[in-house]
């Protein structure tokens, strides 16, 4: 086979993965009209295929995405053009797929797919390259957003050093265990007294009083308890508490300072943790920017995923919340599941509350697993985790 031809999918994988294991000379598309004419979609395949190492020719044909007859009379001209060419059937519509078994009742054409749950290729028809053989391609996480025209932006937390901090996770996690009540105010207390600031180098230092003022015009007193607890645990230092007059202490770096900022930072960076002790994933990155468009305009779409695993070609989104899990949360984790992976994807949402039993419901119709408070406090990550890879 020198030539690979390809039932055009919505499904960004499906479009890319056979090109890269057979890695053939040219690669024809056949697309519906609006794609098959889309320069911007070529221009994006080919970043992709240049950036995975491949210099594959790509050519885009049009069909009728639901009149088979033609489809057929389209895959006999590139046959007759390509006359050492393959089918790939693993995408594509069900006319397309139609049509291809058309064609390959009257020649002997190779014919080939994908099983996802085997995770290896058969062959359908004269296709004896691909006879079993099994997939062992790794995507990134970056490749899982660069193969869907979209881009991958540094979010709110560095991902490149987190390996260094990562003995800090679970006891800041143990800590929001122990204060769940009051952690939305521990953390609006400690972000009124360190203010964002424009300076590169935010001011590690704090000195403030012991009560200040919430977003809404309350007030809030310093976090006594849950301060010492940081400072045990090494998040920060020099903690001077004067009850009722005064607070001071020092953030014990940056990154930290990060997180003690941010109310959501702990349940996102636990579930990075899990995922990473799990042993599931080649490639776990929390708090990453998706940008939809790849091009980093200022108003492109945007959307920020607390955790992004993957395990071989499938990535998993997983969205944490403090709070209770809503309908439109579950939307946006959905629609960014559909877009970025398709079916090869796996999309969890974890909330630190208990999950109603109609959300969960609801959860379960988009196709998505629940993590709840339970499954917190009992350490069933890795066991929810290990059934969602078995329904693979």
């Amino acid at each position: 086979m020198n030539t690979l031809i390809e039932l055009y999918d919505e499904r960004p994988v499906e479009n890319v993965l056979a090109t890269e294991v057979f890695k053939p000379e040219r690669t024809v598309f056949l697309c519906p009209d609006d794609i098959a004419h889309d320069k911007k979609t070529h221009e994006r395949l080919k970043t992709y295929f240049q950036h995975r190492g491949l210099k594959t020719e790509l050519i885009f044909f049009d069909m009728s995405i639901y009149d088979a007859s033609k489809i057929k009379r389209q895959l006999e001209i590139i046959f007759e053009k390509y006359p050492m060419a393959a089918l790939d059937i693993t995408g594509g519509t069900d006319a397309a797929l139609f049509a291809g078994g058309l064609i390959c009742s009257k020649a002997d054409i190779p014919v080939f797919t994908y099983s996802r749950k085997r995770n290896r290729f058969f062959n359908i028809q004269n296709a004896p390259f691909a006879n079993e053989l099994d997939c062992t391609i790794k995507y990134s996480v970056n490749d899982c957003f660069l193969m869907a025209g979209g881009a991958l932006r540094s979010g709110r937390f560095d991902n490149t050093n987190l390996q260094k901090y990562i003995e800090k996770i679970e006891p800041f996690f143990n800590v929001f265990l122990n204060n769940k009540s009051d952690w939305q105010r521990a953390i609006s207390f400690i972000q009124r007294v360190s203010k964002s600031v424009k300076q590169s180098v935010p001011e590690l230092h704090v000195d403030a009083p012991y009560t200040v003022k919430g977003e809404r015009g309350g007030l809030i007193d310093a976090p006594e308890a849950v301060l010492s607890d940081f400072e045990q645990i090494g998040l920060i230092k020099n903690l001077k508490i004067v009850s009722g007059k005064s607070v001071s202490f020092d953030f014990s770096d940056h990154q930290l300072r990060n997180w003690l900022r941010d109310v959501g930072s702990v349940l996102e960076l636990y579930i990075y943790k899990a995922c990473l002790d799990s042993g599931f994933f080649h490639e776990v990155r929390t708090s990453s920017v998706v940008d939809w468009e790849g091009t980093a305009r200022h108003d492109n779409v945007t959307n920020e995923i607390d955790v992004i695993a993957m395990r071989g070609i499938a990535p998993y989104f997983l969205s944490c919340k403090t709070c209770e899990i809503s309908t439109e949360a579950l939307n946006e984790l959905a629609v960014l599941r559909d877009r970025f992976g398709g079916k090869w994807a796996k999309s969890v949402i974890v909330t630190a509350k208990r999950c109603r039993s109609i959300t969960r419901h609801r959860a379960g119709e988009l196709g998505i697993t629940v993590i709840d408070a339970d499954d917190l406090r009992q350490g069933r990550i890795r066991e929810i985790l290990e059934v969602l890879i078995r329904t693979q």
